[in-house]
């Protein structure tokens, strides 16, 4: 069902976000902000990076992980994928915005030393620690300046926020995104950031998950591929896909284990609701664009109908001018079976549009009521994020789409193509 959440301003939502930013039990943060001079680019003021520091008061056994596809991946995402196989207990996770520290001369061994660093000050092993990094592709991380701001940001651990953590770890991003549940004694609380590069898999996004329930490494792991599957991979706002993308969970296993079902529920809710805020929260976006597909050959089937339906530059930007031209939406499908030679026969595709239905029986059904009702539609599902900086609500476009072809259903969610971003995207490093 569709979430209808209001907020009145800025101030509302922040207070409604803090409301839901529970730090499970186990759990520290900090954050602390860096000027450096970048090497690669001369400037006339120093820049800003945000460091965060998420801590276990006990390293852990329990922790998963799920990374970009990308072939040129990040340098923390090939220590992070190190981390990972090697299975040794974890002690936290070092977060970095501002430069993504991707294909950087020694990047790696940069990272490492940091997390050195910040180990030492810990009192933990410095190959205990995750990186995390997203910003600027290509530069390399301030590495002294790190170093020197670490052992504060240790000693600061615990004066955070879950709040304070996820505004830290924005670049782009207009506004903070946190989403928790509680299960059993315990809760899942979860922070992400990620505006523009989303898609395929995943986002230029990072996103950290930490929960007090305690849950085996290899439940852990299997619930967050599940849940990234079909949350993170199933949006989209550029079908750009970053080389950065990871999403970290860990448990500090302080309150007790609930049934597996439950556990995974509940995780694929909060990564279901934080990638829905990511594409809202996406560069220039004004409509969020949701997807339903049925009736497709199988479930990867209907993921691929409902992306070639969000990422048609000619769907986008009709959403984006309030302009119902429902055309391009069975345009859209057809584009994608015709061009994989998958049979489709228009007499058993129903396309909707906000509950209306503007297709079927292989025929358009509109009339001029029809035209001036989801022109309507439109404007009442638009926020401008860019000036209000929060999201005025959590409405959607809703599409639904039957295909006819077999039992495959999936939901994907994306954005319309607007002026600002272009413009964001074309000034990122400006």
């Amino acid at each position: 069902m569709e979430d209808m959440s209001e907020y009145a301003d800025r101030h509302d939502y922040l207070s409604k976000l803090s409301d839901r930013a529970v730090l499970p039990d186990g759990f520290r943060v900090s954050t602390q902000t860096v000027s450096f001079f970048p090497a690669e680019r001369a400037v006339s003021l120093p820049l800003e990076m945000n460091l965060s520091l998420i801590a276990l008061d006990r390293p852990t056994e329990s922790y998963a992980a799920v990374f970009t596809r990308n072939a040129f991946p990040g340098a923390p995402v090939k220590i992070g994928r190190r981390r990972l196989a090697a299975g040794k207990p974890v002690s936290g996770v070092l977060i970095n915005n501002k430069i993504s520290n991707v294909c950087a001369p020694g990047g790696e061994e940069d990272a490492e030393e940091i997390l050195a660093v910040l180990g030492e000050s810990l009192g933990v092993p410095g190959d205990s620690l995750f990186p995390a990094s997203t910003g600027i592709i290509g530069w390399k991380l301030p590495k002294e300046a790190m170093k020197e701001a670490v052992p504060s940001l240790a000693a600061a651990c615990g004066t955070g926020t879950v709040v304070s953590l996820a505004q830290a770890i924005m670049t782009t991003d207009l506004f903070p995104k946190v989403r928790s549940a509680a299960v059993g004694d315990g809760f899942i609380t979860a922070v992400a950031k990620g505006a523009g590069m989303i898609e395929p898999n995943m986002a230029t996004m990072l996103c950290f998950v930490m929960t007090d329930i305690a849950v085996s490494r290899e439940e852990l792991q299997n619930a967050l591929a599940a849940a990234v599957e079909g949350s993170f991979n199933a949006i989209s706002v550029d079908s750009d896909q970053s080389t950065s993308d990871t999403v970290l969970a860990l448990s500090s296993g302080r309150k007790a284990a609930v049934p597996y079902e439950a556990f995974a529920n509940a995780l694929k809710g909060v990564c279901t609701a934080l990638a829905e805020d990511i594409v809202r929260n996406g560069e220039g976006v004004q409509h969020v664009i949701k997807v339903r597909v049925a009736g497709a050959v199988d479930d990867a089937d209907a993921k691929r109908a409902g992306k070639a339906v969000v990422n048609s530059p000619l769907v986008k930007t009709a959403v984006f001018g309030n302009d119902p031209n429902v055309g391009r939406l069975v345009s859209s499908l057809g584009d994608e079976y015709g061009n994989r030679g998958v049979p489709l026969d228009p007499q058993k595709v129903t396309v909707s549009l906000g509950q209306r239905v503007v297709f079927a029986n292989g025929a358009f059904a509109l009339d001029e009521e029809s035209e001036r009702y989801l022109s309507q539609y439109l404007k009442s599902r638009q926020i401008n994020p860019t000036a209000a900086r929060y999201p005025e609500h959590e409405k959607c476009v809703e599409i639904d789409i039957t295909l006819g072809l077999g039992n495959g259903a999936a939901t994907v969610t994306g954005a319309d193509l607007t002026y600002d971003y272009v413009k964001e995207n074309a000034d990122y490093r400006s």
